[in-house]
């Protein structure tokens, strides 16, 4: 008896519980009855165990570490997603100054240019109008001009020539108080027209000698005509034209007739 005082009570109880049970390919919940022992209480403070056998497995679950993980990864990317856009507007605002510096420079440029061609435009129009009134008034010249009675006309200018005989500088002296002056010569089709109107003799012209040979109208000399022997560079000499061949000659200062050219 008294070992039966001693002995452990049984303090077993029954727990009920519900489960979903698999029946023919179906859940359905059933009312399933637990006996715990004291010990198995002991160990569950709660009184409660899970169906699995471990406490607390409902109330408690596992940490998950992986979606924080993924998030992480996540948000580095989209910060080096952000970086890349920025460094890329950054070197694309940096192309497009450097773009509009250029095109200032060339607008600058071509609006330069345009002033210059503006300038030259306005120069060469001013020219022109000056070659034209220059032409205008030598056209009048040509077509108004009349020569006095006796004198030939050839081209723009009247000649005559004089029959008596006197020095050269008598003879321009004569030419200047007529307002003409001794003939210069400065074509071929000129040399041909003096040539038949000198007919015979030699008459003096307008050319002379110093350091060089020079026309009085200060003209250099382009052509000339000279005699065989003539034109030698000897001072203090005169031209004639023409001789018998209708070539100039050169002379000192001795008596012939003239031409004189207005």
């Amino acid at each position: 008896m008294s070992s039966d005082i001693y002995a452990k009570p049984d303090v077993s109880r029954k727990v009920r519980h519900n489960r979903r049970v698999e029946e023919d390919g179906e859940w359905e919940e059933r009312e399933v009855q637990i006996y715990e022992t004291a010990d198995d209480v002991r160990d569950d403070p709660t009184g409660f165990q899970s169906e699995e056998g471990g406490p607390h497995s409902q109330n408690h679950p596992p940490v998950q570490r992986k979606p924080l993980r993924g998030a992480a990864v996540c948000l580095g990317v989209l910060c080096l997603l952000m970086m890349v856009g920025i460094i890329s507007l950054s070197i694309r605002y940096v192309s497009v100054k450097l773009e509009n510096e250029q095109l200032k420079i060339r607008i600058n440029n071509l609006s330069r240019n345009y002033s210059l061609l503006e300038n030259k435009t306005a120069n060469m129009a001013a020219d022109n109008s000056q070659l034209q009134e220059e032409v205008k008034k030598l056209k009048d010249k040509t077509e108004g001009k009349w020569c006095p009675e006796g004198w030939t006309r050839f081209g723009c200018s009247c000649y005559f020539k004089f029959t008596e005989m006197k020095y050269w500088d008598e003879s321009r002296t004569d030419c200047q108080d007529k307002g003409a002056d001794l003939v210069s010569i400065n074509s071929k089709e000129e040399q041909e027209f003096v040539r038949k109107l000198n007919m015979k003799g030699q008459s003096w012209i307008g050319l002379f000698r110093e350091s060089t040979w020079k026309w009085l109208d200060g003209s250099a000399l382009t052509e000339t005509f000279w005699a065989t022997g003539h034109g030698k560079p000897t001072g203090g000499s005169y031209g004639s034209c023409c001789d018998q061949q209708g070539k100039w000659t050169q002379s000192y200062n001795y008596k012939k007739t003239w031409i004189c050219e207005k």
